[in-house]
């Protein structure tokens, strides 16, 4: 049997009936790596151990004892992220040499389902932007096309996957971070409901995962390979005062049991407020022949949330804005040559905002929410897309002008941050591509809970018109 085109789920089935060997699995996302890293710069750091892990994971198959759902898995963990004894440099200089000293929540359940962790991937310093560069490693870039980005803050993890140097791995999202990289680098992204997975990176402010909410996900290559991680790492932590209990432990097995045919879907093109590249809407809107021939409906709705494009994101960017000054204004005071000008730009924007304003955006979270809610009332689903425009040069925070208007480069493209200010379950998948042969990705989200109807739905979706 051969790697290369099987699904995760293809791939432990074959390991666990020895028809493939964990060894054999982590050779082939080695050499894949080692041929294209360079060019693309998705991993960062590599586990040196990977082969010896995979021969005691192929020592336990031969020993016939009781393999976990991911078992013989490498995937990639983002540099975000806490892996005990592998270097975490949170894209920051300030921790170029540092070492993790423990396994964050979801690396150990990683491991306990027997993934291997294949190495850690790329991020813009402590995930502040929507693409993907730092002044440790450098700028990741897009498979698609070397000189456009892969996105951000995850475009490690959806580079490498797209590139098929790992077939899995893991991402965070507070502003699309899982998404936006899914939509340009052509994968499969799934942020889940907040609190479904133990947000337990930084353990000094176990609360600070809320404002907004921040969640672990997958990007992977399909819906399927999704489920099973997202299975593997959920339920409930001491360490995340926000997790959750375990909702449906079989989520991996259980949604594929159930159709999607008749499931009801909201389609906003926009939000009411953003500019949107007519490419983009142009690709989504033909998905919608195909929705329905897979028996779903799809009606166009007036989502808005009764804010302009200003006010929507000045309040969402003004709490990233209060968190970073809280996290990092003492490492401007005293290390300024270690911190770059946009991560820069957000602590100074921070520092002035009081706690009154910090909780007065609670009331437009809500509008957000109530307005959700009003129109999952009637409908299963709400489609939209992804982002405002395909993948653009991998040295720019984004677009000054979308379809003819002045946007803000670093927030005005990514229609993403409504689902992190509600927690809300979002996936990014592949609509199609334009006319630049560059991925374009659609929305689809739920209600709260609802993460198996986003990932059938999705399912549904990309097993009859993949992405080519």
């Amino acid at each position: 049997m051969t790697v290369e085109g099987k699904t995760v789920r293809d791939l432990v089935t074959a390991i666990k009936d020895k028809e493939i060997s964990p060894v054999e699995v982590a050779s082939y996302y080695l050499d894949q790596t080692e041929s294209k890293n360079g060019d693309i710069n998705a991993f960062v750091t590599m586990n040196d151990k990977l082969l010896a892990e995979a021969k005691e994971a192929e020592a336990a198959v031969m020993r016939g004892e009781e393999t976990g759902l991911l078992h013989g898995i490498p995937v990639g963990i983002k540099d975000l992220t806490p892996v005990k004894g592998m270097r975490t440099t949170f894209g920051s200089p300030a921790y170029k040499d540092h070492i993790a000293d423990r396994d964050a929540t979801i690396v150990k359940r990683l491991r306990q389902a027997g993934a291997l962790i294949m190495g850690k991937t790329n991020t813009p310093e402590f995930g502040h932007k929507g693409t993907t560069d730092n002044m440790v490693f450098g700028a990741t870039v897009n498979p698609w096309d070397h000189s456009k980005t892969a996105g951000g803050s995850s475009g490690g993890a959806a580079a490498a996957v797209a590139a098929g140097m790992v077939p899995l791995a893991e991402g965070s999202d507070g502003g699309g971070s899982i998404r936006i990289p899914a939509s340009l680098c052509g994968v499969f992204g799934f942020k889940p409901t907040y609190g479904r997975i133990p947000m337990d990176n930084n353990l000094g402010n176990v609360f600070g995962s809320s404002s907004p909410f921040v969640n672990h996900g997958p990007l992977s290559n399909n819906p399927d390979d999704s489920a099973l991680f997202l299975e593997a790492v959920q339920g409930p932590s001491t360490t995340d005062p926000f997790s959750l209990p375990l909702l449906d432990s079989h989520i991996g097995s259980s949604y594929l049991e159930e159709q999607a045919q008749g499931l009801r879907i909201a389609y906003t093109p926009d939000f009411g407020m953003y500019a949107v590249d007519p490419e983009v809407r142009n690709v989504i809107e033909a998905t919608f022949d195909n929705w329905r021939a897979l028996g779903m409906s799809v009606e166009i709705v007036d989502l808005n949330f009764d804010m302009d494009r200003h006010e929507f994101n000045g309040f969402f960017t003004s709490m990233w804005y209060a968190s970073s000054a809280a996290g990092s204004a003492k490492l401007l005071e005293t290390n300024p040559e270690w911190v770059s000008d946009s991560y820069r730009d957000m602590i100074e924007k921070g520092k002035p905002l009081m706690a009154s304003d910090y909780r007065a955006y609670e009331r437009n979270r809500s509008t957000v929410w109530n307005r959700m809610q009003t129109v999952l009332q009637d409908y299963d689903l709400v489609l939209s897309p992804t982002l405002a425009v395909p993948a653009f040069d991998y040295h720019l925070l984004g677009p000054s002008v979308i379809d003819g208007q002045q946007v803000k480069e670093d927030a005005d493209w990514m229609m993403t941050h409504a689902y992190n200010v509600t927690g809300l379950p979002a996936a990014s998948l592949p609509a199609g591509l334009s006319q630049g042969r560059l991925p374009i990705g659609m929305q689809l989200a739920a209600n709260r809970f609802q993460d198996a109807r986003v990932l059938r739905a999705a399912k549904a979706y990309m097993d009859a018109y993949p992405l080519r």
